[in-house]
């Protein structure tokens, strides 16, 4: 995948230079900023780079206010009340879980501490020492650890293995104080991956969470990548799970869409060409996950996730007019695959962005036209 990136930005280095594109016979051509037939994606309402929000993939405004909160006074209340109040089965826990967690480890990635200063995150350790029954504390704290191993040691390191294996303890201990929450064993998920499990071991948590959540789009993902060929699997076991997944898969569930998840996860390093990403397999994926998300309720926590990704692709398949419909519901948001595998998320965003806006105005398209 890296390899794949660093094509991608040395091809698209240019878009990111804002208006740059020209309409002419439904083809794409650059052409010199301030052109007067260049596509401009602000025509269309969307954001500026520099104002995309690269925590979310969509808008969750009462964790970001008590985030806001929280980071401001260093105070966790906030944070353990919302968790307390979010449905214990649902995606919207799990995320937000992810979320507090982020935040601390970001916070001690910048401010690690020393003789005279108090470490980044010190809000999630007062947290858990104040609350040490409460069981979102907990969850946040085992999530944490994880995001620390995969922060800042090798997998296969001593390092990591020393933390992640600190992780396997915590999500064992917020297992125990909540024994209906999925949450604890999806962000085990991660350990296993990074501690290499054995096939049966893996089975065996995945079971823990079937029983507590069997549609849980969040950690289906998670699992995802266990079976992924970069890991402990191959393209055809993460695709044998990809497509029973969404072959059982709910009436409305996003679902449906987890094929185009493990063709992502197994793109070729170095295809930049349109015919891959018209093929059939890819296709087939992208007509599933559309169907997804046609079908999915407007307020599923996992929908920006799902059409960010059909970005991607809608884009490299040149669907342009798709691709812009898909943008309208998720632009100003950019926290989400596979914008967050850049250094810059935004940045790589707005690339898509604007691909898509010069295409769909390359084939006739307009503001007028595309209905919001």
């Amino acid at each position: 995948m890296e390899i794949l990136w660093v094509l991608m930005a040395l091809v698209m280095m240019g878009v990111v230079l804002s208006p740059f594109l020209l309409r002419r016979r439904g083809r794409i051509e650059q052409v010199a900023p301030g052109h007067p037939d260049a596509a401009d994606p602000a025509d269309y309402g969307f954001v500026r780079e520099e104002e995309l929000d690269v925590r979310l993939p969509g808008p969750d405004q009462d964790l970001l206010d008590v985030l806001d909160v929280v980071q401001r006074g260093q105070d966790h209340r906030a944070a353990q009340q919302l968790l307390a109040g979010t449905e214990t089965q649902g995606e919207l826990r799990w995320q937000r879980v992810q979320a507090f967690a982020g935040a601390a480890a970001l916070e001690l990635q910048q401010r690690p501490g020393g003789v005279s200063e108090t470490p980044g995150g010190q809000w999630l350790r007062v947290w858990r020492l104040q609350a040490p029954e409460d069981p979102g504390g907990a969850a946040v704290h085992a999530e944490f650890l994880v995001q620390q191993a995969w922060r800042t040691a090798a997998p296969g390191t001593d390092d990591f293995r020393i933390i992640m294996e600190e992780a396997r303890d915590a999500c064992g201990q917020a297992a125990l104080l909540a024994p209906g929450d999925p949450v604890p064993h999806i962000t085990e998920l991660s350990v296993a991956r990074g501690l290499g499990y054995s096939r049966p071991e893996f089975e065996q948590l995945w079971l823990k969470v079937l029983d507590r959540a069997p549609h849980h789009m969040g950690a289906h993902l998670a699992a995802l990548h266990y079976w992924c060929e970069k890991w402990h699997g191959s393209r055809e076991l993460a695709y044998q799970f990809a497509e029973a997944a969404a072959a059982r898969a709910p009436r409305g569930s996003l679902l449906a869409a987890m094929p185009l998840f493990a063709v992502f996860e197994h793109l070729p390093e170095v295809n930049l060409v349109a015919s891959f990403y018209q093929s059939e397999t890819v296709t087939k994926a992208i007509h599933g996950a559309l169907h997804a998300v046609h079908s999915a309720r407007p307020d599923d926590p996992m929908l920006a996730h799902v059409r960010h990704l059909l970005v991607f692709f809608l884009v490299r398949a040149e669907r342009w007019s798709e691709a812009m419909n898909q943008l309208v519901h998720v632009d100003g948001h950019v926290g989400a695959l596979p914008w967050t595998l850049s250094p810059d998320p935004a940045a790589e965003f707005a690339v898509y962005r604007a691909l898509a806006v010069a295409g769909y105005e390359a084939n006739g398209g307009s503001p007028a036209t595309l209905p919001h």
